[in-house]
């Protein structure tokens, strides 16, 4: 049976993309509604194991991210951290030099898990677990309605403005924007947590890939198998958790000779970085690190390299052509290369910021005043742009 519900912003994946979105247009007094597929918030960075908050600093002693995703950060540590704790950062202690610790941090993921959903609750987001989106119809430029399928079945979602948070571009396929795919496509990963002589460690299996133009006059990397994976294929996804368990099983009977090792958790999605992205109305590119944007919505670092800061602008976030959509975290519109850059926590949470802000003010992206989405950030503690620092 197919029923009808009415909000005013819909977040589409719970990722941090997502939680930030829809913690950004709640806290503008907008009604959302947070659709995730899975039964804990967080994505790859909870449900996936890579428990790495990477750097909202660029290297060289320069915060560049702020706003929810220094809140997300702190948070994320609020009883405990498990590695990478920055104490020249948090405490200052040290200093901040190119030689030193990076604003960066290891967190426990359930815990994670629960306190941003907790925040998520306490700022009035209605969060709908095991659902995920199916169609979108879009009348006159916009969508109207979601249909989105959970244990009760399928019911349609009236809405002014969606966040496709997806990680996959999902709902900007079903609406037919115009979205792109990862040419290089996904290596398989398998990362595990497991416990020896009463201690835990967490196993990075896999996921050391490079974009193929930093791969050049590089030694071969040894991935776990050979092949990669676009995953946006249903049969495809199932065979790489499979060997993705079987890596884990076979890594654990390897340790198993040498020590008491026990596997106490173990990713409950498929590890895929980067899969479907939207085309924007601006594209930015890898080599556009200190370039001014007059409509930047905030700043991200290069977490594999010290010292670039990319500002991004609002016109990456969506396409015109479906007026009321728009895209947070990891399927933003950047090229190839600087995909492997933008996908990763501290910039999932800018651009759900930005994403969840701008949703709360226009149910029309293309019209949108920047001035007065920049003004909201700005209060909301953003920094726009990089002489700003």
């Amino acid at each position: 049976m197919l029923t009808n519900k009415n909000y005013e912003i819909a977040v589409c994946g719970g990722g941090f993309a997502g939680v930030s979105a829809a913690l950004s247009a709640s806290r503008l007094g907008k009604k959302v509604v947070l659709f995730e597929k899975e039964y804990m918030l967080g994505g790859l960075g909870t449900a996936g194991l890579i428990t790495i908050y990477l750097p909202i600093c660029d290297g060289l002693g320069k915060q560049v991210s702020f706003g929810i995703a220094e809140e997300l950060l702190k948070l994320s540590i609020k009883y405990g951290y498990e590695d990478l704790y920055p104490d020249n950062w948090l405490d200052g202690v040290g200093t901040k030099t190119e030689k030193d610790k990076r604003y960066e941090v290891q967190y426990n993921p359930q815990v994670c898990a629960i306190l941003m959903e907790k925040l998520l609750i306490e700022n009035g987001v209605d969060i709908m677990y095991g659902s995920y989106v199916i169609d979108a119809e879009v009348l006159n430029g916009k969508i109207d309605n979601l249909t989105v399928v959970n244990k009760s079945g399928q019911t349609k979602y009236y809405i002014k403005s969606v966040v496709d948070a997806t990680g996959d571009c999902d709902v900007a396929k079903f609406s037919s924007a115009p979205t792109e795919e990862y040419e290089q496509k996904n290596v398989l990963a398998a990362w595990y947590y497991s416990i020896v002589d009463g201690k835990y460690d967490l196993h990075k299996r896999g996921l050391a890939d490079l974009p193929k133009e930093e791969l050049v006059g590089r030694p071969p990397v040894k991935h776990l198998v050979d092949k990669r994976f676009s995953g946006l294929d249903g049969e495809e996804l199932s065979e790489m958790v499979t060997l993705s368990h079987n890596e884990i099983f076979n890594n654990f009977l390897n340790k198993r000779k040498s020590d008491k090792d026990f596997i106490v958790t173990m990713p409950t999605i498929p590890l895929v970085r980067m899969t479907r992205k939207i085309v924007g109305e601006y594209t930015l590119k890898y080599n556009e690190m200190h370039t001014y944007f007059e409509d930047s919505i905030g700043m991200v670092s290069n977490w594999k390299v010290r010292g670039p800061i990319y500002e991004v602008p609002f016109t990456t976030l969506y396409n015109g052509k479906v007026k009321n959509l728009i895209c947070a975290g990891r399927c933003t519109s950047v090229d190839q290369r600087l995909w492997d850059v933008m996908r990763v926590i501290p910039c999932c949470v800018i651009t759900g910021q930005a994403a969840g802000t701008a949703s709360a003010l226009t149910d029309d992206f293309s019209t949108l005043d920047i001035k007065k989405l920049q003004k909201v950030l700005v209060d909301n503690g953003v920094k726009l742009h990089e002489f700003d620092l």
